[in-house]
């Protein structure tokens, strides 16, 4: 069990991390696919909306594949660290994040997309009130990834060895502790993470109903 506080602080940490980074890509390409029309628009949004369920464990094997000494990119010297665990996580959540964020756009330019424009507004100057009508989707959206990220298991292991001390999360603890017979250590951290998951739910009810009424009202 003295372990315990270093996988929870990894875990959460490298989430963290993982969802910023996929919420900063998510964002613009998101929102970009809502409010702007260019060629092969159609294409991305069926891509991003394709690779929604994307396995994490072919993420982690490619991942694995590039970041090996043989690949492409071994001379970084990242594969079975915590970053190269961000990167997994973080391309897992990009499509989830992107989609969410893309189809609550869509919808609010649908409905005041309109009425900006005759405002004399341009469709990049209207971004930040499109966003701000949608923000309790955001919140969901990167709330959403963040669930993704922590309860991720299959590309970690692969790309981050689920080594003591360094990049050993509560996932990989877990399956690692209940193949060896350790249940309290396994059921401890699956207490966190249930803890976890309850949390951001919560946090997304919370918020969702006060951030839409007052979107609503914004335009």
């Amino acid at each position: 069990m003295r372990d315990f506080p270093g996988i929870v602080g990894l875990s959460i940490s490298v989430s963290l991390a993982a969802t910023l980074a996929a919420t900063a890509v998510s964002l613009p390409i998101g929102t970009a696919l809502a409010i702007f029309s260019f060629r092969g628009r159609r294409l991305i949004v069926v891509l991003i909306n394709a690779f929604f369920g994307l396995p994490p464990v072919v993420v982690g094997l490619v991942l694995y594949l590039a970041l090996s000494h043989s690949g492409p990119l071994g001379f970084l010297g990242l594969l079975f660290t915590p970053t190269a665990m961000v990167i997994a996580q973080g391309i897992v959540a990009i499509p989830i994040i992107a989609a969410l964020v893309h189809r609550a756009g869509e919808r609010a330019w649908a409905r005041y997309g309109d009425e900006l424009t005759s405002d004399g507004a341009t469709r990049l100057q209207a971004i930040p009130q499109i966003l701000m009508i949608v923000r309790a989707d955001l919140v969901t959206a990167v709330l959403a990834g963040f669930g993704r990220t922590v309860s991720e298991v299959g590309a970690v292991i692969l790309v981050g060895g689920n080594i003591r001390g360094l990049t050993r999360t509560m996932t990989t603890a877990i399956a690692l502790q209940t193949s060896q017979g350790d249940l309290s250590l396994a059921l401890a951290l699956g207490a966190v993470l249930v803890g976890i998951s309850i949390s951001v739910s919560a946090t997304v009810f919370a918020l969702a109903g006060p951030a839409r009424t007052a979107g609503s009202d914004e335009v």
